[in-house]
């Protein structure tokens, strides 16, 4: 829709975790080292904690994508509200293996089986659960236990735990220990600078073949503001000022409509008494008047046909 007008050949600004745009900021750049390690060198449980929005997800992607798939096989969890038998079930199937049945044995053994086997292949076996901070106590435990699947010198089975802050809050209850003991790597991700925000955003442009200014600095510094940084949030407030400045043929995106959409998605809210290192306060970036309400109208609308993509 807005792409044409803009001179862009894919939207940049989705929603969905593409690793073709990952931006390779210093913290970025040494968790996707981390987890890389981790899982090269078998070193069995690796856990990535970071804010919901913070690019986990695409960081995990790319991880996967690095290695040479034809040596790695891997399992992703997204959603792991399973019991034990499901979860087996699921982790079983998306490694490709047919269940020959459904007892926590003989999914266990079928399992054992194919891990021996790709390991005399030369490959790696890593089992990846985002939001494992849904994971409860039992599955946990379960997922520990599936870690003695080893040889005398390596883990058969790399783990991959991704989710929220609290995921560390979990890991650390006494009853979790023998799990906490074992984990190897802890990495993180987080809400962005001011400077690192521009980076992102530019970047992100650049990769959807933007050959001139899409937003102004002002419009840049604003969405900064109302996203705190966060990676999701810049996504979704440049996703529909990109619509809103299409729809009133306005280009480069001026900062009065990056507000415009985020007093409407109520952004102006959201992050209210949290820390914003802005060098400057927003509103004196942006003009003393707002357009007209029609501009907001149609706005929601769009919005509303979209989705919450």
């Amino acid at each position: 829709m807005y792409r044409n007008f803009f001179g862009l050949s894919v939207p940049p600004f989705e929603m969905s975790p593409d690793p073709r745009f990952l931006y390779m900021m210093p913290q970025i750049r040494e968790s996707l080292a981390c987890l890389q390690y981790g899982i090269a060198q078998k070193k069995g449980f690796v856990v990535l904690t970071g804010e919901v929005g913070t690019g986990k997800t695409i960081l995990l992607r790319t991880v996967l994508n690095s290695f040479v798939q034809k040596h790695l096989s891997s399992a992703f969890v997204f959603n792991p509200r399973f019991d034990v038998l499901d979860f087996l079930e699921f982790v079983l199937t998306d490694f490709g293996i047919c269940p020959q049945s459904r007892t926590k044995s003989g999914m266990l053994l079928q399992l054992n089986h194919w891990l021996v086997d790709r390991h005399r292949e030369g490959g790696i076996c890593v089992l990846v659960i985002d939001e494992a901070q849904n994971l409860s106590p039992e599955l946990l435990e379960e997922i520990r236990l599936l870690t003695n699947l080893e040889t005398g010198s390596e883990k058969l089975l790399q783990v991959v735990l991704a989710g929220q802050p609290e995921l560390d809050d979990i890991l650390r209850q006494p009853n979790l220990r023998q799990l906490q003991q074992r984990i190897a790597i802890r990495c993180k991700t987080q809400a962005l600078t001011s400077e690192q925000a521009q980076a992102y955003l530019h970047a992100r442009l650049r990769v959807a073949g933007a050959r001139e200014n899409v937003f102004t600095p002002e419009a840049v510094q604003a969405v900064y503001h109302f996203s705190n940084g966060i990676p999701r949030i810049i996504n979704l407030i440049c996703e529909h000022a990109l619509i809103t400045a299409y729809a009133e043929e306005t280009k480069p995106v001026p900062a009065r409509i990056v507000e415009l959409v985020s007093t409407e998605l109520e952004l102006d809210q959201q992050f209210e008494g949290l820390p914003n290192p802005s060098p400057r306060p927003v509103a004196s970036l942006l003009p003393a008047k707002l357009p007209p309400r029609s501009a907001s109208v149609v706005f929601s609308s769009r919005w509303k046909q979209d989705g919450d993509r």
